[in-house]
């Protein structure tokens, strides 16, 4: 049985003083994920929201243009791991074929597989203005994801990834052992529920890598927000994608790397409304 998290018995030395105990870790599987009957990728990951993941993969790699494209999905669990089956019609399939790869993918591995450099750092989508936001309304979703990591809060152990809107606060929210997998799963919890994420902010509990931004932009987040810093490439295809990209997120602020004028101050939000 398939469960997120489970409990050990481990030797405990802390301050010279040795002693036992129990401790809840996270559970990590391969996650293969078939498409029309071959399999497209394996990767490592927390066997929990699986539908999401396959969707939020599906799209984020361009495998389906929308979650419409997929006709049928089956979460297989087996011994060794779990099998999910996604049916596509049959053009959709022919095309997979030709770009299928088989690999087996370490924990949160974003680009495992791909054949070519030009693949690897394909351009983003560009995202859509968008709306504002002030620098209290970042600082109060970022704070509103610790309580929301059940996983995390047991085991220490795993990243979220996050949506939030001025209208609905964190929409959703989802863990796993990968930054990547958290990702895909939230870009697939969001296009089943047919958000519109034209209107809010995606949160990270993790550095912010090239493949994060673009599947930030995938997802269509105008505004992508994360606890560490972000590397040269992943803040150059912001730049190009026009997302706003927030990192170093702390208790005491955050900084702007990229599209800062979504951030306005309260004040000058009053102010255009009162105009």
């Amino acid at each position: 049985m398939h469960v997120p998290v489970q409990a050990t018995d481990r030797e405990i030395w802390r301050d010279g003083i040795a002693s036992e105990g129990t401790r809840l870790i996270p559970e990590e599987t391969p996650l293969a994920l078939t498409y029309n009957g071959g399999t497209y990728a394996v990767m490592m990951g927390t066997p929990q929201n699986l539908e999401d993941f396959a969707v939020g993969f599906s799209v984020n790699e361009g495998i389906v243009g929308s979650v419409e494209d997929i006709r049928s999905l089956d979460v297989v669990r087996l011994d060794d791991g779990i099998e999910l089956r996604i049916w596509l019609a049959s053009e959709d399939a022919a095309r997979i074929s030709e770009r299928r790869r088989h690999v087996a993918g370490p924990t949160g591995c974003g680009i495992c597989g791909i054949e070519s450099i030009a693949e690897a750092v394909r351009p983003a989508a560009v995202v859509p203005q968008g709306q504002t936001f002030t620098p209290e309304q970042i600082m109060a979703a970022m704070q509103a994801i610790a309580p929301l990591q059940s996983i995390n809060m047991q085991t220490r152990a795993v990243h979220a990834a996050a949506f939030w809107s001025a209208a609905g606060g964190i929409v959703a929210l989802r863990e796993d052992v990968g930054r990547h997998n958290a990702l895909d799963k939230l870009a697939g919890a969001l296009a089943r529920s047919r958000a519109d994420a034209r209107g809010g902010m995606v949160l990270l509990t993790s550095r912010v890598s090239v493949e994060m931004v673009q599947k930030t932009a995938a997802i269509g987040a105008p505004v992508m927000v994360a606890v560490s810093a972000p590397t040269a490439l992943a803040l150059r295809t912001a730049e190009a994608a026009g997302i706003t990209l927030i990192a170093i997120a702390r208790q005491d602020g955050f900084e702007i790397f990229s599209h800062g004028s979504r951030i306005v101050a309260r004040h000058a939000t009053e102010v255009a409304d009162v105009a």
